[in-house]
């Protein structure tokens, strides 16, 4: 067990063989994704398992969506729900579980590859129970957090990559082909600070679990996909100007992530065939410009205005009451970034960023502004992962999917 569960058996990475299986491959001048391993996604999160001074105990994840889709019939073999017997009659629900350390495009690809296969096996499972022959498919989708990512790209562009020479795609809506319904939960659509902290400073998952050193997250193309755009000013220098935190550049003057020197003593763990820690250091630099170049670039490929072509509907389900970090200073004298504004959100995305409200660091206007063109939206008053448990998100997440007529 690489990540998911803390009690005991899991890849830990305050040790060089845990923060190689955590961490991505890195090789200079190679395709991001060429750069993959043998870890793979063994199914939704359902609880994070966490064992402390010995005793174990649980943290929800998407029990609790899972659960309600059960509960409205949309069953999988991994969905168990001890109180409802459905026997074989539910076969159409899937969790589409990925990778989430790779680029969003590569998960689009497979997310695609995941819907034809299942579309192929309900086909014929129409055909053996009900004779009926080339049954029309269409899939709703239900994303949370980065999954919505991955589905409003596949929505637009399908199995498509991204123009090499760092242009922007032609927006041909391949994937919609075969979706009625995206339901996107806290979904970062204008980014999280959250990111840009933790691609500097690590990640710290909880008292007496591990620290993720800044240089493991940084070999992770998906993390970098999260960062705030810089026409919304969200971070800011002392002077109050917009940083880039696209350009490479930025993240060498400032010493961040994979460009900080003392972060030398994990990359020794991560290329353990490399001894000249110059050389790892042209390594880690060039990672770093792949990664932050295809992230600007798939950035800009979701943020073109569209509408979406007719029958698809995509419904938006966002926090709105918690304090969400919205603004972050550098101070580059002393090295250390300082929270500087809050705003309302989940705790870790903001309201404006899942409605990728374009009026944020621009003249405020009434009407909200924005390329995407939501069917309807909804707010609840919750943290990040709880928007799932709300009772509210239940029985409207169970309306759209069952009762509301289609237009």
């Amino acid at each position: 067990m690489v990540w998911g569960a803390f009690d005991g058996g899991y890849a830990n990475p305050e040790t060089p063989e845990g923060a190689r299986l955590v961490a991505l491959p890195m090789k200079k001048n190679a395709k991001l994704s060429e750069l993959t391993d043998n870890v793979y996604s063994d199914g939704a999160l359902e609880r994070v398992k966490v064992r402390v001074l010995g005793l174990p105990f649980q943290l929800n994840a998407y029990v609790n969506i899972l659960s309600a889709l059960g509960a409205g019939g949309y069953r999988d073999d991994s969905i168990q729900l001890d109180t409802i017997d459905y026997g074989d009659e539910h076969f159409t629900c899937f969790q589409f579980s990925y990778d989430w350390r790779l680029d969003n495009v590569e998960n689009a690809k497979r997310l695609h590859n995941f819907i034809q296969e299942k579309s192929a096996y309900i086909k014929e499972e129409f055909k053996k129970r009900f004779g009926i022959e080339d049954h029309e498919v269409k899939f709703d989708i239900i994303a949370h957090s980065m999954g919505g990512l991955v589905t409003r790209y596949y929505l637009r562009y399908g199995p498509k990559d991204l123009p090499e020479d760092g242009s922007e795609p032609e927006l041909t809506w391949e994937g919609a082909k075969y979706v009625d319904k995206a339901i996107f939960i806290g979904t970062p659509n204008a980014g999280s600070l959250n990111a840009l902290k933790q691609l500097i400073n690590g990640k710290d998952i909880g008292p007496f679990l591990p620290t993720y050193e800044a240089s493991i997250l940084g070999t992770m193309p998906s993390v970098y996909q999260l960062l705030p755009r810089m026409r919304h000013k969200a971070v800011l220098d002392q002077s109050g100007n917009p940083i880039d935190v696209f350009d490479p550049q930025i993240w060498e003057e400032f010493e961040w992530g994979l460009a900080d020197p003392e972060q030398d003593r994990v990359l020794i763990d991560l290329l353990p065939e490399v001894n000249d820690p110059s050389e790892r250091r042209k390594i880690a630099l060039d990672h770093l410009k792949k990664s932050l170049k295809k992230a600007k670039q798939f950035q800009d490929s979701l943020d073109i205005p569209a509408s979406p072509p007719k029958g698809l509907q995509l419904y938006l389900i966002a926090g709105d009451a918690v304090p969400t970090n919205s603004k972050l200073t550098y101070d580059t004298g002393a090295k250390i970034i300082e929270l500087s504004e809050n705003a309302n959100g989940d705790g870790t995305v903001l309201r404006s960023s899942a409605l990728m409200d374009e009026r944020i660091g621009n003249e405020w206007k009434p009407k909200l502004i924005t390329p995407i063109d939501w069917t309807n939206v909804m707010f609840l008053f919750t943290d990040h992962l709880e928007l799932t448990k709300d009772p509210a998100f239940t029985d409207n997440i169970l309306y759209l999917l069952l009762e509301k007529p289609k237009s």
